[in-house]
């Protein structure tokens, strides 16, 4: 059966709207934690100019086949050596908060190492600010989260700042999304 979620149906067309103006001079664009697959095959029609590369860990590919064909979705898993994939931006939705912390960590590493300088790194979710929740409904799910597995749950935005900053990842925008969710959007820089 096909996989499908909910929520990848009711925030596509926002994301997609900035992704156009974003990734307008963008070719190659890799897809971190495609989960369902709908994103993918949403988004790659809408943006013809790009090739749009799913990828997630090997449990969901088959699930992800289901939706995208081509290019196939290539397996991706942050804890193991990544993939060879040419891309001048790298998009991921809804992951830092399913991820442990270190997985955090060398995500940002591996898009660092990915990305050419001016490649661009959007990054789509439920973010905290100082350690606050800019929600009721936020704080709900960071419970939730947490108590399914203590090492999920949503990340501050300044604890991602210097990951970035590590390697080249240098913040550029700081988008209010629906549902009180945002978009990060981050620019290689030399080095």
């Amino acid at each position: 059966m096909k996989p499908f979620s909910e929520a990848s149906e009711g925030n596509r067309a926002p994301i997609l709207a900035v992704l156009k103006r974003v990734f307008a001079k963008s070719r190659h664009v890799l897809e971190i934690g495609s989960g369902t697959g709908q994103h993918a095959a949403y988004f790659a029609p809408e943006l013809p100019h790009l090739v749009w590369q799913a990828s997630d860990v090997a449990e969901h590919l088959p699930g992800i086949r289901e939706w995208v064909a081509d290019p196939a979705p290539i397996e991706l898993d942050v804890d193991r050596q990544w993939p060879e994939v040419e891309a001048d931006a790298v998009f991921s939705a809804n992951t830092c908060h399913i991820m442990a912390w270190p997985q955090v960590e060398r995500m940002f590493a591996g898009v660092g190492r990915l990305l050419p300088p001016g490649g661009l790194f959007a990054l789509y979710g439920p973010f905290n600010y100082h350690g606050r929740h800019i929600s009721e409904s936020n704080a709900r799910f960071d419970a939730m989260l947490r108590e399914r597995d203590p090492q999920s749950g949503l990340r501050d935005i300044e604890s991602l700042l210097p990951l970035g900053e590590k390697v080249y990842l240098k913040s550029e925008e700081d988008i209010a999304m629906p549902a009180n969710n945002r978009l990060l959007i981050f620019r290689r820089g030399p080095g």
